[in-house]
């Protein structure tokens, strides 16, 4: 019985890979057809499904890790096509990591939406859903023509999400986000068209092996593809100097919108990551280790200035977006120089960023709401750096959303040592973000200096490239815990005579779970690199990903069987 429970899941497991894709979708639909003041009834829907995303999720992560080989490959083909012909889904350590990270934030921050935000405009829960379907999509696509459509599916939940309560602030901001999203997406297609008319294919793998049999002639012309196609992800993965969207956007984005758009640029450096380590690895002929320069180069000065913004920043919701470049700076410096013990220490060190990120922006609305509650509701011009901020900007809100049928006000009862419980999320995602000890961010950074120390030099044509990025880590770590102590006093401490501020469960706990989560990949820190150093092997060199993709075979069926060259199947009457 029980062998035939294990063939069963065996045999089921490879079909739930489209389910991350599949469930939301179909979730977000149902919601549009449901009536407006159907708030509960479009909340429970939305937070049920997002429970079953995790669940899924961490089933996914499961199967990866199971058997003896280091990493465990799942490709589905939805199409029942060839490969490379037809969509092709591919899961392996890595994207399991990713869908994990993105079911766990979403969900988090769909939790604290319920407290007001979900009811301050229409359809924030479909484009919530779209938005967290569009992220798992291009973490499990293997061709870079459905990781476009994603890719707009990710980018346009999105444009309705940074606009979710209207206000000048966040047209404004939107419609810049828009037109810079626009533009990578025109380069996205251009680059695209390029690689496809040099190699006529598309597919990740299937590049991988043709790649290194392109004419010298040709070679030119998939580079620039390439780099074309790169800068789409780069502006999307905040690099210097394509950046400069970022912080306008997130800082004037409603609190959990914001906490998703942080999962946003980790969809930039995981697909520079995939496709730096399959398409430019050693077997890439002359075209191996193509841009990696660039991404060291640029995500150094990335880091330099996030760093520097974060030390220039006043309101939270800012320094946060400056913490997000920070991170993605990080990620992006380490994962260009190709070296698995690196990149093995920048996957620890990116959920637990990420978690904090996430934590930060939607504790940054509760410590601007409690800094003058009673004109929470009013918002400080933008060129007035020094005026006091507010969470909730303008008056998006109708006056009767606070409250409820029986016209009782929705704050909810002030919660004891309401102010004690902010200051110690603060201090956790400060420790986290600063890569201060005991917690996972300094664990990450110095998992990532020791292999710095390993490496050889002259990497990129400079002697010693690692003491610089070493040094710039540090000094960056310094720089934040600074930015971070001086908006904490702002906040916690210099304050007198202020009435503690009112919390709702439903706000402040997202918060205390993310923060438990940064506690736990501190706790477990031993198993979590064990994954990730394993992630990390099967990325150098790609040759597991690149042979599961290109073994994998569509089911006979009726209409296949003769172009399979197999016998057609027995159709039951």
């Amino acid at each position: 019985m029980t062998v035939e429970v294990s063939r069963l899941a065996a045999a089921l497991m490879p079909h739930l890979m489209i389910a991350p894709i599949l469930l939301p979708l179909i979730m977000a639909c149902v919601l549009l057809l449901l009536k407006e003041q159907q708030h509960r009834t479009k909340a429970l829907l939305a937070l049920l499904t997002l429970l079953a995303n995790l669940g899924l999720a961490g089933l996914l992560m499961v199967w990866t890790t199971q058997g003896s080989q280091p990493s465990a490959y799942g490709v589905y083909l939805p199409s029942n096509w060839d490969v490379p012909y037809g969509i092709v889904l591919v899961l392996d350590r890595l994207s399991a990591l990713m869908l994990l990270m993105t079911a766990l934030v979403a969900l988090m921050a769909f939790v604290f939406a319920m407290a007001r935000w979900h009811k301050a405009g229409a359809h924030f829960r479909a484009l919530f859903l779209i938005q967290v379907m569009g992220l798992n999509g291009a973490f499990l696509t293997g061709d870079l023509f459905n990781l476009f459509v994603f890719f707009e599916v990710m980018l346009a939940a999105s444009y309705g999400l940074l606009l979710h309560g209207s206000g000048p602030a966040r047209v404004k901001a939107g419609m810049h986000y828009i037109a810079v999203n626009l533009a990578a997406s025109s380069l996205f297609l251009i680059g695209a068209s390029l690689i496809y008319g040099v190699t006529g294919t598309l597919n990740m793998a299937d590049l991988a092996t043709k790649i290194p049999q392109v004419l010298a002639a040709d070679r030119p012309l998939l580079h620039a593809g390439c780099a074309i196609l790169a800068v789409a992800f780069l502006a999307k993965a905040a690099m210097w100097p394509l950046n400069f969207w970022l912080v306008p956007a997130y800082s004037s984005a409603s609190a959990p919108a914001g906490a998703v758009f942080a999962l946003l640029t980790k969809v930039g450096v995981y697909v520079l990551l995939r496709l730096s380590t399959v398409l430019f690895s050693p077997e890439a002929g002359d075209s191996a280790g193509f841009g990696s320069a660039w991404l060291v180069w640029g995500g150094m000065a990335t880091l330099a200035f996030g760093s520097l913004g974060m030390l220039a920043a006043h309101r939270p919701a800012r320094l946060t977006g400056f913490a997000v470049i920070v991170s993605s700076g990080t990620m992006m410096a380490v994962l260009g120089l190709g070296q698995p013990g690196l990149t093995a220490g920048a996957l620890y060190y990116l959920p637990s960023s990420t978690f904090a990120l996430a934590a930060f922006f939607l504790l940054a609305e509760l410590m601007e709401r409690s800094r003058n509650p009673e004109t929470a509701n009013q918002r400080a011009p933008e060129d007035e750096e020094d005026h006091l901020p507010f969470a909730l900007a303008e008056l998006e809100i109708a006056q009767t959303a606070n409250l409820d049928e029986d016209e009782n006000a929705l704050v909810g009862r002030a919660i004891p040592a309401s102010t004690a419980m902010l200051g110690l999320a603060f201090i956790t995602c400060t420790l986290v973000l600063a890569g201060l000890p005991p917690l996972s961010g300094f664990i990450g950074k110095f998992a990532m200096l020791a292999a710095l120390l390993d490496m050889p030099g002259g990497v990129s044509g400079v002697d010693n490239i690692s003491w610089l990025l070493m040094g710039l880590i540090l000094v960056s770590s310094l720089l934040a815990l600074m930015a971070l102590s001086r908006t904490g006093i702002r906040f916690f401490w210099t304050p007198v005579g202020r009435n503690a501020p009112r919390l709702r469960v439903l706000e402040y706990a997202p918060i205390a779970a993310l923060v438990t989560l940064c506690i736990g990949v501190t706790v477990f820190a031993e198993p979590v690199m064990r994954y990730t150093t394993a992630t990390a092997g099967a990325l150098y060199p790609p040759t597991g990903y690149v042979s599961a993709v290109m073994s994998a075979r569509p089911l006979p069926t009726p209409t296949n069987a003769e172009r399979l060259g197999t016998q057609q199947p027995e159709v039951s009457r």
